[in-house]
């Protein structure tokens, strides 16, 4: 057992001395806390402060006054121009304003607007403006028909429409819209960190098994500790190193959001928000994560020993690869579906379960005997891959030359047994 440790903590601590592995882990934490302050970072750059000025000539002297409602301090700003068109383009040019906006009276239409700008490419001021004028139209031509405000407020009222969510058979109810788009947010994130955390600790464990058979190392690894020792210590050593890394991204992207959520209220945070998530649906993405990595690693080791070359490393695990984005391509798929009948059957699939059942519990209630069975299968699928995989190992890691195919699977397990 001393022999398993002394390969673990190999494993493990050469990598995480290593400069890539600081160097990537430091540019990711820089990313997440860059990308949850962009507003700030923006703001240091933005130093037009006519940036949300449109300038509006009014030839009605009617229209800016209701225009100037609309005007946002943050974000857009209507500004009366008492000069000519060319002035205002001049100072559009001069970059004094945005755009600048001329108003004109229109018998049929009751008014009519152009809209004159050096910012073809900026398409949020202009729809933004039209938006506002669209209503202001609305708001004079009932007035002008005798529609008093009030008939027009009723008529654009929104009416209710309530969703009820039927008990289930064994008692429970069926997860709300609410419910579910507070999970929402940590199943993306669990679906993204697992697909990354597959392909790259995968990747590292093939490599670094081929990096060893390249240089002999593997030659004096083997004489010191038996090859099964080796694969599961290789396994475990990198599994450590990827959860202390995915720890560190999780806990600042956690601080990050907690210390900006005032700020980044909206749509799209309430959509993926990930307040209120029950602790279930934690457990269930720390299991599902681990099952995962423990699947897809040791399938990457057991590849990963028949490769004596680094270059073939890429070429031996495309079937992983692929594996991998197929169950993460299913999953984005299921996000907006996962009741289809495409999202159950493959979650029973044990190299996609990790993904696609996650993605089902966090989203849906599923009864517990369903989850049980994908557990157990998953398990099983792990077990019965490391049995076979640590028979691969055994003789892979004796197999030397130019290139490696999934033909030498049968005399990699021959090998071993002639090695044991």
């Amino acid at each position: 057992m001393n022999k398993f440790w002394v390969v673990f903590c190999y494993t493990f601590l050469s990598r995480v001395k290593s400069k890539s592995f600081i160097i990537t882990t430091a540019l990711f934490l820089v990313s997440i806390v860059a990308l949850g302050n962009i507003d700030r970072l923006i703001g240091l750059f933005d130093n037009d402060a006519g940036a949300n000025q449109v300038a509006v000539i009014d030839q009605t002297d009617t229209v800016f006054s209701l225009l100037e409602e609309f005007s946002d301090q943050d974000e857009l700003i209507f500004v009366e121009f008492n000069d000519s068109l060319s002035a205002a383009e001049q100072a559009v040019l001069a970059g004094t304003y945005t755009a600048v906006l001329v108003i004109e009276e229109d018998n049929e239409t009751i008014f009519q607007a152009s809209y004159h700008t050096d910012q073809l490419i900026n398409q949020s001021v202009p729809n933004q403006t039209a938006a506002s004028l669209q209503q202001i139209k609305v708001a004079l031509a009932t007035n002008e028909a005798g529609i008093d405000q009030a008939t027009i407020d009723a008529i654009y009222q929104p009416f209710d429409f309530d969703t009820v969510a039927i008990e289930l058979a064994d008692g429970r109810t069926a997860r709300t819209e609410e419910e579910i788009g507070v999970a929402r947010g940590l199943v993306y994130a669990m679906l993204f960190i697992l697909y990354f955390a597959v392909l790259m600790y995968g990747n590292m464990i093939a490599m670094d098994i081929a990096n060893e058979k390249s240089s002999r190392v593997m030659e004096i690894l083997i004489s010191s500790s038996s090859p099964i020792k080796q694969m599961f210590a290789k396994i475990f050593g990198i599994a450590l190193l990827g959860l202390i890394q995915i720890s560190l991204f999780i806990t600042v992207s956690f601080y990050v959001v907690e210390s900006r959520a005032d700020n980044m209220i909206g749509e799209a945070f309430e959509f993926f928000g990930v307040s209120n998530v029950p602790l279930s649906t934690y457990i269930y993405a720390v299991v599902f994560f681990l099952l995962g990595y423990l699947l897809y690693a040791t399938l990457s080791a057991m590849l990963g020993s028949l490769v004596s070359r680094l270059e073939d490393v890429g070429q031996l695990m495309m079937p992983v690869t692929f594996l991998i984005i197929i169950a993460f391509m299913i999953s984005m798929f299921g996000i907006g579906v996962p009741d289809s009948t495409l999202i159950t059957i493959t979650s029973h699939i044990p190299f996609f379960t990790p993904l696609v059942m996650f993605l089902r519990v966090g989203l849906l209630e599923i009864p517990t005997w369903e989850i049980a069975l994908s557990l157990t299968t998953l398990i099983l699928s792990i077990l019965i891959l490391g049995y076979v995989g640590a028979k691969v190992y055994r003789g892979g890691v004796l197999m030397y030359g130019k290139s490696a195919s999934l033909k030498d699977f049968k005399q990699a397990i021959q090998l071993g047994k002639r090695d044991n």
